[in-house]
């Protein structure tokens, strides 16, 4: 399989043009983010836990927004697979419409109860404190990024994955230098703390948006849809984009509570221990960007090869990336365990964060081949067959019935470590693997969404 991956030509080139850029997008994202979580750690470690925490409710708010949006792309990649432009454009309008919507709610709390919502996850008193500057603050981005996730993403539907990777990596290095500047005052900058943090990401996401929506309309991408043309919406179209969107919208909602509820178990656990959590899941999502490039790419392209009515193709295309992004993965794992002790040295903290966050890294490097096979799977083949449903179902009782229960347990009822709390959070992955190996041999994931439209 690995090798008809390189020999297949078309495929290849296809998975070059979309999981490249977006993989590097993603490396640049987690790359500055660890720029980001450095530079934030020489204030010290209740700064990075503060941030850490603020950066839950925004965590909360993307996979929202990655719901409605990933739901989307459902249909943009089978629209442009018969290249249906009209309707991608309709598509397109829903998606500003429900990803705006929800940022609109997310700042509204940041703005008004930031105390409030920091103190779900901590009850150190400095963390509540520092955490609500930032939140206040950074909250105004929200419904900017609302704007570019929406864009950025149908724009990959149709291909065009190099725009939003190279507007991305400008925006986040502006934010990077930003940082910089404002975080702990350089070059007659004020001094601002974790505010500089916040405020850096405000003036990145504007330009981001600004510039994006400048290239877009000027140069007439597909995705340069007129407000009517967005607006053009029956009620037979909207009922049927929500019947496969919406479990998207609640797989990513639920996901995200869960994943949020293991935040508030190691709060309770310890400033350290969120601390070390922090550093290990920014060097995970450094070491996970190939992969989610492969599952967006993966998605595009079995999405397109459904809508296009090449069912076989498709298949095919699903079986190729969920037999060689793990087995990458394998050796992903084991850079991982070779490089951790030189990455986590960079980290101006104590000797115990330091310890944990190397043994956490650990149990992450040997789970990666099951991850990266749930999340191709999940995010890649199930979705863009429409099956949507399926993954909710996987994903809501492998996360609520399994990995909270256990984390809770773990964490808080027998005080274990907490690299033995995220190893037990890890025991969903082993329970998604095992259905979804069984759904995908089916073949009832195949869904074309857009055959009569």
């Amino acid at each position: 399989m690995i090798k008809t991956f390189f020999n297949d030509k078309e495929f290849f080139k296809t998975f070059v043009k979309l999981a490249i850029p977006i993989a590097l997008q993603n490396l640049v994202a987690s790359s500055l983010n660890m720029v980001d979580t450095i530079m934030v750690g020489q204030l010290g470690e209740t700064e990075i836990a503060a941030v850490g925490l603020a950066n839950q409710f925004f965590f909360l708010l993307n996979l929202l927004m990655f719901g409605i949006v990933s739901g989307s792309a459902i249909f943009t990649s089978q629209y442009w697979g018969k290249r249906d432009l009209p309707n991608l454009r309709r598509v397109l309008g829903l998606s500003l419409i429900l990803s705006v919507s929800a940022a609109f709610i997310f700042t509204c709390v940041s703005l008004l109860f930031p105390s409030q919502v920091i103190r779900i996850f901590s009850e150190d008193a400095r963390v509540i404190e520092l955490g609500s500057q930032f939140l206040r603050i950074v909250g105004l981005s929200y419904m900017i990024t609302a704007v570019t996730f929406s864009f950025s993403f149908v724009l990959r539907s149709t291909g065009q994955a190099k725009l939003p990777m190279r507007i991305s990596i400008m925006a986040l290095l502006i934010n990077t230098a930003l940082n910089y500047l404002l975080i702990t005052g350089k070059f007659g900058f004020p001094a601002l703390g974790v505010k500089g943090s916040a405020t850096a990401t405000v003036i990145a996401r504007t330009i981001e948006v600004t510039v994006l929506l400048t290239i877009i309309y000027k140069n007439q991408y597909p995705v340069a849809a007129k407000l009517h043309e967005m607006l053009d919406l029956s009620k037979e179209f909207v009922g049927r984009f929500l019947n496969t969107t919406i479990p998207v919208i609640l797989n990513e909602s639920f996901w995200s509570l869960g994943v949020t509820m293991y935040s508030v178990a190691y709060g309770r656990m310890g400033t350290d221990v969120v601390a070390s959590i922090n550093i290990a899941s920014t060097v995970e999502r450094l070491a996970m960007v190939l992969f989610v490039g492969m599952g967006n790419a993966c998605a595009v392209m079995v999405g397109n090869q459904i809508g296009a009515d090449k069912e076989e193709k498709a298949f095919d295309y699903a079986k190729k990336f969920l037999v060689t992004g793990p087995f990458i993965g394998i050796f992903m794992g084991i850079a991982l365990i070779l490089s951790s002790k030189g990455i986590l040295s960079v980290y101006n903290v104590s000797s115990g964060v330091y310890e944990s966050a190397a043994r956490v890294l650990f149990v992450i490097a040997l789970a990666m081949p099951v991850k990266i096979y749930n999340m191709i799977m999940i995010v890649g083949v199930l979705r863009s067959g429409g099956d949507t449903k399926f993954s909710l179902i996987i994903d809501t009782i492998g996360v609520w019935f399994i990995a909270v229960p256990l984390a809770f347990l773990g964490g808080l009822v027998w005080k274990l470590p907490v690299h033995w709390v995220y190893t037990f959070i890890i025991a969903e992955e082993v329970f998604k693997f095992t259905l979804g190996v069984r759904r995908f041999v089916t073949k009832k994931w195949i869904n074309n969404l857009v055959a009569h439209a």
